[in-house]
């Protein structure tokens, strides 16, 4: 059981970026799947969430209107497009997968705003 993010790097101010969450050694499209990120000497918050079919979907304040969440379940991915980055999305991005019980953290993946 993995999930793997990748997509970070380094963009300026105002560019995009687009992450990706592959799952192995499960169905991803069984579970709802959210992106969280944590910068340094802060909490990890919740950036946006998809549940598992792919109807619903809830942002952090920060982000709506610039971040979409979506998902290819026949793919085994969710993705999270960045736009319009900020200085302030400076982060480490994490997926994790729940369900019921069950959830699973992905390594994370960096992304860095220069201004």
């Amino acid at each position: 059981v993995q999930l793997v993010e990748s997509g970070g790097g380094l963009v300026q101010s105002g560019g995009s970026l687009t992450l990706s969450c592959a799952a192995s050694g499960f169905a991803l499209g069984n579970f709802g799947t959210s992106w969280y990120r944590q910068a340094p000497g802060k909490e990890r918050e919740l950036v946006a969430d998809i549940t598992s079919f792919g109807n619903t979907k809830q942002y952090a304040d920060s982000v709506k209107g610039r971040f979409t969440i979506s998902r290819d379940n026949a793919k085994n991915t969710v993705y999270l497009q960045m736009n319009i980055l900020k200085p302030q999305d400076t982060a480490v991005y994490y997926c994790y997968a729940h369900g019921g019980p069950l959830g699973f953290w992905g390594q994370g993946t960096q992304v860095t705003v220069s201004s």
